[in-house]
């Protein structure tokens, strides 16, 4: 699609160790100072933020990696968890942001995760982080039924993405829309890590529980179809973990809240990292 080839042609491409190879990071508008970066979602990409990395960038760095065993990076040293994971970031993020600039950081679902545990590694670089659609909290995880797409070719391969989306991503399918679905696809091609087994773990929690002085936001689509059928046993337990935390649910939206309601998201980040 030719706004996603434009979008990814404006970036610079740098290129930071992971396992046997390289992670890959897209940026936008460095030396700006006050980066912000962006950590996608399971069996996703960088392209999850495209509804946020051309509104930040206009004012401010944006880093957005594809995360060990997705998109365009390398698998992650050793097992695949969310401690080596986060190790291969809080590398990549300590050789690319100057020591003296203090980072905002964001995470997506699995993203949200891992951005807990670079929290918890870097604290005294972080300004903030900002969960959305945030699982691994200890709290049970809907399961939502998905339909195979590896088997698929043509207009089946996109109805199954488009299934897919509405199954668990997107709220209100009307929303489903060709971009979506394009990202979907690019995002699915390179997808290696299964995220998955992680989901109803306590390992988001208790990172953030040890990211002592780092201040922590959090967003949840109302309707995020994982969280149900109460979002509130997620909220309850981040207010557990972290009682200072800011949190805010967006209605109508789902799980994919970045990209559903990205009026509102991007409103909440202007708002909380001023």
């Amino acid at each position: 699609m030719e706004f996603l080839d434009r979008l990814d042609a404006s970036a610079t491409r740098r290129e930071t160790p992971c396992g046997d190879g390289t992670m890959v990071w897209r940026c936008w508008n460095e030396g700006a100072g006050r980066p912000l970066v962006l950590l996608h979602g399971g069996s996703g990409s960088w392209l999850h933020w495209t509804r946020q990395i051309e509104p930040f960038a206009a004012q401010r760095a944006v880093l957005v990696p594809d995360l060990p065993g997705l998109g365009d990076s390398a698998n992650p040293p050793g097992e695949h968890s969310p401690g080596n994971v986060a190790a291969a970031v809080t590398a990549g993020l300590r050789q690319l942001v100057p020591a003296t600039e203090n980072v905002d950081l964001a995470g997506f679902s699995f993203g949200a995760n891992i951005a807990g545990h670079v929290a918890a590694l870097l604290a005294p670089r972080l300004r903030s982080v900002t969960i959305l659609g945030a699982g691994s909290m200890g709290t049970p995880r809907n399961p939502v039924p998905l339909m195979k797409v590896r088997d698929k070719e043509g207009e089946a391969r996109v109805a199954a993405h488009r299934h897919n989306l509405g199954s668990m991503m997107i709220a209100d399918t009307a929303r489903i829309d060709d971009l979506a679905l394009a990202i979907q696809e690019r995002a699915f091609i390179n997808s290696r890590l299964r995220s998955r087994p992680f989901a109803t773990a306590t390992m988001l929690s208790d990172a953030l529980a040890r990211a002592k002085g780092v201040p922590v936001n959090a967003i949840w689509g109302d309707r995020d179809h994982v969280a149900m059928p109460d979002i509130t046993l997620r909220t309850d337990a981040l207010r557990r973990a972290r009682p200072d935390a800011r949190i805010a649910l967006v209605p109508g939206a789902g799980h994919w809240v970045a990209y559903e309601a990205a009026d509102q998201v991007n409103a909440l980040f202007r708002e909380w990292l001023a």
